[in-house]
């Protein structure tokens, strides 16, 4: 389909796509512009853009967010379970009281100086965001990991830790009912912005190392762990190794939601003395960005088969579901315009609304999607890419666009590295790329430099903030839209590319 524009109009087009081009860094755009309109012709051409819905096998899962809990896909019917590993983070060279003022309480209740024993010890799972009915009586079990997770491997949604050996025989298995609406706190807590809720485990119970040697509760074996080698608190890694090597929280029972955990926590309380006097000493372990963490989902493979089979649309759907396949017409693209340059190549997606819409708990619309290579499809995460406006493009949707779409405004870069490829090396998939829901993890810092942007809000001070996406990772929360499908002609999916040459 070719449209010819006047020349006028095309200039302004084409100004306003040079201007985006240095703000996504894109190869190619502008390169032959000239303010000389009579210089210059413009010209545009929409091409036909083929769709089909690609089936995720499993996706790499390594976030800072873990999931536990089951719902019901009201979309499908389908059932999703979401199920977690986490380690824990120790400041480096973490040194508890001397031994010698450490005091514990005995079998009389008697507080005992020299005594190493703590007073209990809990996992907290705090999560901010959740889907489904808090109100939902759920159950989950907190397994001890038999060692811990390693930067040499990479860790799928389909990992199973029981089958592949990370839970000790023997080790915590320690369950725990709760509602994600906690009762036990008054509603007029639950209700500040203050309040985060959070799951608690207690693991006060006695427990048995892998060696076979017996302590009073789990709190104890840390603290006994120390004094018997400080050096494995020396940092996370030998912490891991000798001490703590994780925890798996599994589901067990119990539909309606699932809790989107933001942070995971082991705590220590102990008692020690200091000047005649004893104190209550609190230890905090958490799980955090610098030690892996990674969520296991169980989602019926048939009944998001039969969803990407349907040719009336295509899918977007979280987590470890279905992602978007676009064939581009490259070669039509080129052919013809050999001594053009493409100034600029814009590709809108539009959404379907879902009947499933109209449900109380319709899973939420995908936010950000990342446009990639399919032969990049499992390399561009493995390798932790950073999106780079030339080969890989991220659309966020806002809920507030009239389009309802997803909008890559520039894609000419991966036009022209696509058509580069010499012939005799293209493989079946050189001109396809993947549409992925994505998570983007971003750090604020302010014009004064600053990358705590706490700090300006604690004391007072007024500042700008900008934020830099430090991290791609797959969307693992529950997420699913309908898009328009393109054909191989007449297609509602258009390709937009803007050629310009000199006269």
């Amino acid at each position: 389909m070719f449209t010819s524009m006047k020349l006028k109009i095309a200039l302004i087009l084409l100004s306003g796509l040079a201007m985006a081009s240095c703000t996504d860094s894109t190869d190619e755009i502008g390169s032959s512009l000239n303010t000389n309109t009579d210089a210059v012709n413009v010209e545009t051409v929409s091409y036909d853009v083929v769709s089909e819905s690609l089936l995720a096998d499993s996706v790499l899962s390594r976030n800072t967010t873990g999931y536990i809990g089951k719902v019901k896909d009201p979309e499908t019917g389908n059932y999703i379970t979401g199920n977690f590993m986490a380690q824990f983070y120790n400041l480096e060279n973490y040194k508890f009281p001397d031994k010698s003022a450490m005091a514990g309480v005995d079998s009389k209740g008697d507080t005992i100086k020299g005594l190493i024993k703590a007073d209990s010890c809990e996992l907290r799972l705090f999560y901010s965001k959740h889907y489904g009915d808090s109100t939902r009586t759920m159950k989950l079990t907190a397994y001890e990991m038999s060692k811990p997770m390693t930067e040499d491997r990479n860790y799928y949604s389909n990992f199973d830790p029981e089958a592949n050996g990370y839970i000790r025989k023997g080790g915590i298995a320690q369950n725990k009912v709760y509602t994600l609406t906690d009762y036990m706190v008054a509603k007029s807590m639950r209700d500040t912005s203050t309040y985060e809720p959070y799951i608690t485990i207690k693991l006060n119970g006695k427990y048995t190392d892998a060696k076979g040697k017996e302590y009073s509760n789990y709190g104890t074996y840390i603290l006994e762990k120390y004094y018997e080698n400080p050096s494995y608190f020396k940092n996370a890694y030998t912490f891991m190794k000798n001490v703590v090597p994780g925890f798996y929280f599994k589901h067990q029972s119990g539909l309606g939601n699932m809790a989107y955990i933001d942070a995971s926590q082991l705590t220590l309380y102990y008692k020690y003395v200091y000047n005649d006097s004893v104190l209550n000493g609190i230890t905090v372990f958490w799980g955090t960005e610098e030690v892996l963490q990674s969520t296991n989902i169980t989602n019926d493979k048939s009944k998001l088969a039969e969803l990407a089979a349907d040719q009336s649309c295509t899918y977007l759907k979280t987590p470890a579901g279905i992602f978007t396949e676009l064939t581009l017409p490259v070669e039509k693209v080129v052919s013809g315009h050999e001594n053009d340059k493409i100034a600029g190549a814009s590709l809108s997606i539009p959404r379907i609304n879902s009947n499933a819409g109209n449900s109380e708990y319709a899973f939420d619309i995908p936010k950000n999607v990342l446009m990639i290579p399919k032969d990049s499809l499992y390399s561009f995460f493995e390798n932790q890419e950073m999106y780079n406006n030339r080969n890989s493009f991220v659309a966020t949707y806002s809920g507030k666009s009239s389009t309802n779409s997803y909008t890559f405004k520039n894609i000419s870069g991966m036009i022209t590295a696509m058509a580069a490829i010499d012939k005799s090396k293209r493989s079946a998939d050189w001109n396809k790329v993947v549409l992925i829901p994505v998570t983007l993890t971003t750090t604020t810092s302010s014009t004064s430099g600053s990358s705590s942007s706490y700090y300006y809000y604690y004391y007072g001070y007024s500042s700008s903030t900008s934020s830099t996406v430090t991290k791609v990772s797959h969307d693992m929360s529950l997420t699913s839209t309908k898009l328009v499908k393109g054909k191989e002609s007449n297609s509602p999916l258009q390709l937009q590319v803007i050629y310009s040459h000199f006269k």
